[in-house]
């Protein structure tokens, strides 16, 4: 590893990801890439393309001295080791899956680009939410389009941010997960990004893992925040009926274990009461009416 980074896309993701790296390692280069000339121009400014508390004096702080932003690619994916993709993957608007599967024409274009450009071994980081398997998809665009000596690692490094508090988020995060081939060469990539995370954030929080997991580890934990959050929004309804407190049932739910960890733990002896749960269908029949 050279101590260079750069990230393709200067998004929203991208952008704050490279900020704090680039804070709390000094001694890494860290480039954020993107074709559009206006946009990189606003992040050279004093006025941030997007906001974030906190954001606009992790910039200032760091920019011009280990944080840049750039238009030129095909410099900076033939100079650095590690390549971040964080480009925008809206959802289709026509053709097959139109309205519900995630549109990769952004990222076809980052793996072409990555590799016309490339000559040496590349660590792809892999950090949009994007569908299961998409690593192995954006591995053979990469292979199909490699030219020279080039070759390249995919991993996937999914983000967990929230607006409000993204860049949080990113100084003290719940985990860091990161997804790498189960080969020599994927936990060399693996620990390469591991050493880079670990400047800041306790080995303990970060998690390993096979890609396809951790690629579906984010689609997961976005599913169950969907879930808890309908979950309870049906609730309150049914508690201004009955006159029963939110904030207790939420308190009280929430001291229960089996509701943590021990409820993920997929068993084939593990089972639910079923008259425990045809006593709650009434209910979200009930929140579902109101």
């Amino acid at each position: 590893f050279n101590n260079r980074i750069c990230c393709v896309g200067a998004g929203y993701v991208g952008g704050p990801t490279m900020a704090v790296i680039a804070k709390n390692c000094p001694h890494v280069t860290v480039t954020v890439l993107d074709l559009n000339q206006q946009r990189i121009d606003a992040w050279n400014s004093d006025s941030l393309p997007i906001y974030e508390p906190g954001l606009q004096e992790v910039v200032e702080e760091v920019r011009g001295k280990n944080l840049f932003f750039s238009t030129d690619i095909s410099k900076h994916i033939r100079e650095c080791d590690v390549i971040f993709v964080s480009v925008n993957t809206p959802t289709k608007t026509k053709g097959l899956g139109a309205g519900r599967a995630a549109d990769l024409t952004f990222w076809e274009l980052a793996a072409r680009s990555i590799a016309q450009h490339s000559v040496s071994h590349k660590i792809i980081v892999e950090k949009s939410t994007v569908p299961v398997r998409t690593a192995s998809q954006l591995s053979s665009v990469l292979d199909a389009n490699t030219q020279g000596n080039a070759s390249f690692t995919v991993l996937s490094n999914p983000e967990f941010l929230a607006e409000g508090t993204a860049m949080r988020d990113l100084a003290v995060p719940d985990r860091v997960l990161i997804g790498g081939p189960r080969t020599e060469l994927g936990s060399e990539c693996v620990n390469v990004l591991a050493d880079i995370y670990a400047n800041w954030i306790p080995r303990e929080r970060i998690v390993t893992t096979d890609v396809w997991s951790a690629e579906l580890s984010k689609l997961m934990a976005n599913a169950f925040l969907a879930q808890r959050i309908s979950s309870i929004n049906s609730l309150s309804a049914l508690c201004e009926v009955t006159n029963s407190d939110i904030t207790e049932i939420s308190r009280a739910v929430d001291t229960d274990l089996e509701l943590g960890k021990g409820f993920l733990k997929a068993s084939p002896v593990r089972s639910i009461d079923p008259p425990a749960v045809l006593s709650v269908i009434p209910v979200f029949i009930i929140c579902a009416i109101l």
